[in-house]
């Protein structure tokens, strides 16, 4: 998308955005016209939406389906309305009021086996990606999620939360964004089971963290895996969403 220079601020021209729209579905169809031009590299992260007339007049579409799309993109942390300035494109996602991803995953969590499967497939991944890019402070907050694990456990205080923070801790720690997205996604996903077995098994998902990070600590590939695989198959729990009431096993 060419880009024309305004004191400050790129806003982008709307001749990438292509020519008038058909009235069907025509907030949707804007969204689609702004996500081709992100992947194309014509709009980028910084860059000022053409104004609310300029689409308007252009596009020849009305004032009402511009403002839904705007207000599509920033439900999912795409864009910041600035007042006084315009529609940008944010730098970093924001924090997405509605996120299509959860939801898309949640509805498709009837087969657990699923969840389970992409599990053991991606917490091996984003932990040894994470043991690649662990900071002291990262360091640090793993180990104080543990620490804390164990005495809600002493006092008998635990929850899922503080199973969560261990997992969460190890994945903020590949500070990549898209993998923290999909992790969170799978956490909350996984909460109920974890919450489950914070309640049956704490002891167990206690020494199944400390081994695995004391393989993360020892940057040692094959540790992690093993720990983890020793993890999945130490505790299983009923995960039972609508249409699915399979027992399955489960890695911690």
């Amino acid at each position: 998308m060419s880009l024309k220079r305004q004191p400050e601020i790129n806003s982008s021209s709307t001749t990438s955005f292509g020519d008038s729209m058909d009235r069907s579905s025509v907030a949707l169809q804007l969204l689609e016209r702004i996500k081709s031009a992100l992947i194309r590299g014509d709009l980028k992260p910084g860059d000022y939406l053409p104004s609310e007339t300029e689409l308007t007049h252009t596009l020849g579409i009305g004032k009402s389906s511009v403002r839904e799309a705007i207000k599509m993109l920033q439900a999912i942390g795409i864009v910041e309305v600035k007042r006084g300035q315009g529609t940008m494109i944010r730098r970093e996602p924001g924090t997405p009021l509605v996120d299509p991803m959860a939801f898309g995953m949640i509805l498709a969590r009837g087969m657990t086996r699923d969840v389970l499967e992409f599990r053991l497939m991606f917490e091996p991944a984003y932990t040894l990606q994470a043991m690649h890019c662990a900071t002291a402070e990262d360091h640090q907050r793993i180990q104080q999620s543990i620490d804390a694990m164990e005495e809600a456990i002493r006092v008998g205080a635990q929850t899922s939360q503080h199973d969560i923070a261990f997992h969460r801790a190890i994945l903020h720690s590949t500070h990549n964004p898209m993998t923290i997205r999909v992790g969170e996604t799978l956490l909350q996903l996984i909460e109920a089971a974890l919450e489950t077995s914070m309640r049956s098994l704490p002891e167990t998902a206690l020494k199944d963290h400390k081994a695995i990070y004391k393989a993360f600590k020892a940057g040692d590939s094959a540790g992690i895996h093993a720990a983890i695989a020793v993890s999945s198959e130490s505790w299983e729990t009923n995960l039972t969403y609508e249409g699915d009431s399979e027992l399955s096993a489960a890695p911690r």
